[in-house]
């Protein structure tokens, strides 16, 4: 099952070896979950070390919008929008149609605005909240994002929060042993660019590495259905978590989850706002037809949009929304690369999507405002020229499945049984999104990672308490 991006981890079930150094807490990662983790723990006086096996730290998080849902946030609160963990709960559970683990659920919504509200409070990290529009399934408005407006944004501040905290994040220094010892996580090793591997010992590990989008061969195995897909994800991916976890004999869920996203602009390799779709863009076929509800969210839009002849299709929204997305940094790096194109007729926008221009009239003609017949979608007005399109694929973005784990981050064994003192979250456990593509909500990836960063560092702080009496400083 491994791949030679992915080898086979060493897992020691003996007694520990003379480690070369030691820290209360290892985090394996460094992208919003790693560095979450280790801001709150700083916070708790708890000393930590990021061990990220890049050269530079950005993952999955550097590769998206870097908008996090969470309701009761403080600036939620002051622009009085009324939200709650439970009507927050609802909303996900609407969207996984009642599959997602509820204990997850229920922490990761009453976790996330005290996160965001503690980033900001106690490092400084700036939000705002995005009211232009809803995202699909989400009653209010409740995406927080930094003023960049990006997830390479985000990575940036958490960075520059870590390094003003004085904590250490070691990069070039990829895992490669764990040490175990009578159900006790000792110490793991990680490799330095030169080859030598150097050991850690710690009292709490946690697991905050990656997914396995990016491995064929489980993907594959659990997705098929996008087995063929392009991976536009983060290369670190690899599954490296579901290798330790196998290796330990630790528990796996909702393996069949994951983010796809319907609209990856071709060739360009630009993710397109669905903020366009959710307004009242369309997508269309090679034969000019519209084939989903493109309101039910971009996740399941890859499996719609693959399916379509040779992979693809068109996003076709007009001008009002073509002014409405500048304000998205996605879709200026899009626009600049040249994937939007301008049509002022029907006969030049069925000239470039190749198709009949009778079919592709009736489809502009049929987005009336009310309720499309077709797919049962409701429109608010219809479209005019003249037109922009983009050509996009579906893509696989990151899987939404990983380590069984419990609703304080610990990784529970096959037989449900917690390990002591080893924790996970973010893209290297199990999500709240269910076990299919349909149950992925607008932002859950980035909830995993910064609610379950400072859920795992809550935790670990009082592991360190319960150990040592103290709390490791």
């Amino acid at each position: 099952m491994a791949t030679e991006h992915a080898p086979m981890p060493r897992v020691h079930h003996a007694a520990a070896p003379a480690f070369d150094t030691e820290v209360p807490v290892a985090i394996v990662g460094g992208g919003a979950c790693g560095l979450t983790t280790a801001l709150q723990l700083h916070t708790l006086g708890v000393a930590c070390v990021v061990l990220e096996r890049d050269s530079f730290p950005s993952g999955s998080t550097a590769l998206s919008s870097g908008f996090i849902p969470a309701p009761g946030t403080r600036l939620q609160t002051s622009l009085k929008v009324e939200d709650s963990p439970e009507l927050f709960m609802q909303d996900i559970q609407r969207k996984a149609h009642g599959t997602a683990a509820p204990e997850l659920v229920a922490a990761y919504a009453h976790a996330i605005g005290p996160a965001l509200d503690a980033l900001a409070q106690d490092h400084g990290l700036e939000w705002q909240l995005l009211d232009q529009f809803l995202y699909p399934g989400h009653s209010v408005h409740r995406m927080h994002a930094v003023p960049e407006k990006t997830g390479a944004g985000l990575m940036s501040r958490l960075l520059r929060a870590c390094d003003a905290a004085g904590i250490p994040v070691l990069t070039d220094a990829k895992v490669t042993d764990l040490w175990v010892h009578a159900g006790q996580v000792q110490g793991l090793g990680y490799q330095r660019p030169q080859g030598e591997v150097e050991r850690l010992a710690c009292q709490v590990a946690v697991l905050a590495c990656n997914g396995y989008g990016g491995n064929p061969a489980l993907v594959a195995e659990f997705l098929p259905d996008m087995k063929e897909a392009l991976f536009a994800g983060h290369a670190g991916n690899d599954g490296t978590a579901i290798l330790w976890g196998q290796a330990l004999g630790a528990g796996l869920s909702d393996l069949g989850g994951y983010q796809g996203h319907g609209s990856w602009a071709i060739p360009q390799g630009v993710l397109i706002s669905w903020a366009l779709m959710m307004e009242g863009g369309i997508q269309v076929n090679a034969t000019g037809q519209r084939f989903h509800d493109e309101t039910q969210g971009y996740s399941e839009a890859a499996v719609h949009v693959l399916a379509q002849p040779g992979g693809v299709a068109w996003n076709v929204f007009d001008e009002p929304l073509n002014v409405f997305a500048q304000d998205f940094p996605d879709f200026l790096v899009a626009q600049s690369a040249g994937a939007v194109r301008r049509c002022e007729t029907v006969a030049q926008l069925a000239d470039l999507l190749q198709c009949a221009e009778t079919q592709l009239h009736a489809t502009l003609q049929s987005v009336q405002p009310g309720q499309d017949a077709l797919t049962g979608r409701v429109f608010q007005r219809a479209l005019q020229a003249p037109y922009y399109a983009i050509k996009v694929t579906g893509a696989l973005f990151h899987t939404q499945g990983g380590l069984a784990i419990d609703a304080q981050t610990h990784v529970l064994a096959t037989d449900g049984r917690p390990f002591a003192n080893l924790l996970a979250a973010g893209g290297a456990a199990r999500g709240v999104s269910g076990n299919a593509v349909w149950g992925y909500l607008s932002g859950n990836g980035l909830l995993s990672a910064v609610a379950g960063g400072y859920l795992a560092a809550q935790r670990a702080s009082e592991i360190l308490s319960a150990s040592n009496g103290s709390t490791g400083e």
